[in-house]
């Protein structure tokens, strides 16, 4: 079964690399295809990312697509490359406010502190992510959001898109690979995006996990040596409802992981989750 996959990801060795995420999306989605999946990336274009050394390419059909968002009128644009020495498709989100400044940092400011606007920022990348897709004329089977930058992606798809006719029928799986602050939202990143949260979770911060629980089709946990995410993920009482959704992958290392067997594991569920 050829699955169309969109992976979203906020890092990918060698454009971005602030985290671990950067390899887990750089070779991931390299394996995927390898498996003769259709797979397409989403990123912003950070303003250190260089057009000219890794050869974007404008794309006249992604030069202006129209959203909400905090309720105004928005525009945004995307160019498109790929994974240096390999055919996997990357398109890269621009924003001259939400993504050009940004450092190599991307999450942090230079003094190591976490970027207080970054819900907002993750909120905008997930509905102009979904904005794109019809001007890709190319519609996915799943939505792969990987980790807490895209977690907004499947209550805004529930809420948003879900009963639009280009849209009816795309999965969304929620990839998980750490808990901790940046996983706190504040509740008007949801408002700007558009969306109501469940009357159930209360606060102003909110941890978005809880919210893609209830909305996402199926969540990916990884465990690490030394962190059971999973644990910590079950103490939200959203992500408890929701236990059922939960695939655990438990890995053997944190410094040099199997790529080959991650993807493998996420083929089986990627595969079941489609039917």
């Amino acid at each position: 079964m050829r699955l169309k996959l969109f992976f979203l990801t906020t890092e990918i060795t060698p454009f971005a690399n602030a985290t671990s995420l950067a390899d887990f999306s750089a070779k991931v989605p390299l394996l995927l295809q390898a498996k003769d999946h259709d797979i397409r990336i989403m990123h912003p274009k950070y303003g250190f990312i260089s057009e000219r050394k890794f050869i974007l390419r404008e794309v006249i059909r992604l030069r202006e697509i129209p959203f909400v968002f905090d309720g105004k009128d928005q525009m945004t644009s995307a160019k498109s490359a790929f994974i240096p020495r390999t055919r996997v498709q990357v398109y890269f989100l621009e924003h001259l406010d939400w993504f050009k400044p940004l450092s190599n940092l991307v999450y942090k400011s230079k003094n190591g502190r976490i970027l207080s606007d970054n819900p907002m920022r993750y909120s905008f990348y997930g509905i102009a992510s979904l904005a794109t897709l019809p001007h890709l004329f190319w519609c996915p089977d799943i939505i792969i959001c990987n980790g807490w930058q895209s977690s907004m992606v499947p209550i805004i798809y529930n809420q948003l898109y879900k009963e639009e006719k280009f849209y009816k029928g795309i999965k969304t799986v929620q990839v998980i690979h750490s808990i901790d602050e940046c996983s706190v939202f504040s509740r008007k990143a949801y408002e700007a995006a558009g969306v109501k949260v469940p009357d159930n979770i209360k606060g102003k911060s909110i941890n978005t996990f809880e919210v893609s629980s209830h909305f996402s089709d199926h969540i990916i946990v990884f465990n690490t040596p030394g962190n059971n995410v999973a644990n910590k993920l079950l103490k939200l009482n959203g992500v408890k409802e929701n236990e059922k959704k939960l695939s655990i992958i438990d890995l053997d290392s944190t410094e040099t992981p199997d790529y080959s067997a991650i993807a493998n594991e996420m083929e089986i569920i990627l595969k079941k989750l489609s039917g």
